[in-house]
């Protein structure tokens, strides 16, 4: 085995990360949307936090159903404000519930996943670069997706979150080229 982006470090919950998730096109639109609804819990944070609570936040939001999530009020933010095994922030709780409906919406039209997938022509973008100062912290294309999940409902979806997300769901690869999962995650790999 090659290199690994350097980001991951030698923290073993980072490592298994990288190695077996970050970067693996996702097509699933409930797992698209529950790695979106945790990019923007992260904001402000460090990724290794959100890793950390994951199964927590999977409990607390009912598998990251977007159907019951979307019928949530008062009563059950006031319960995940008190939950120690999630990120306790009540804009970010509010915003997962808006984001749900937003999400069944974009679901019943045309399919998440689908809707995603179009902006990128339903393939990875393939980048290469060198070192992890060369990758940028947002695009041009993640501020066009953030700008249109923002009119269709969705909060906590800046570009810079939404960049996260696409290199998290491999609608970008942006392993280093370096890194051994840089060459595994190109087509033909």
């Amino acid at each position: 085995m090659t290199g690994r982006c350097s980001w991951c470090g030698d923290n073993p919950l980072y490592v298994a990360y990288h190695d077996k998730e970050w970067g693996v096109p996702e097509w699933d639109s409930r797992a698209l949307w529950e790695k979106l609804i945790l990019d923007g819990f992260q904001a402000g944070l460090a990724w290794i936090t959100i890793l950390r609570k994951r199964d927590g936040f999977r409990a607390a939001f009912e598998g990251f159903d977007p159907a019951i999530i979307a019928t949530w009020g008062e009563p059950d933010i006031a319960r995940l404000l008190q939950d120690p095994g999630i990120v306790r922030h009540r804009g970010k709780i509010e915003a997962t519930i808006g984001n749900a409906r937003a999400f069944l919406a974009i679901e019943e039209d045309q399919g998440f996943d689908r809707y995603l997938w179009n902006f990128c022509d339903g393939a990875p973008i393939q980048n290469s670069f060198a070192t992890m100062g060369e990758v940028p912290a947002e695009t041009p294309l993640s501020k066009t997706i953030s700008k249109d999940l923002k009119a269709r409902g969705f909060k906590f979806c800046g570009p810079t979150i939404v960049y996260a997300f696409m290199q998290a769901t491999g609608m970008v690869n942006d392993h280093v080229t370096g890194c051994f999962r840089h060459a595994e995650l190109r087509p033909g790999a």
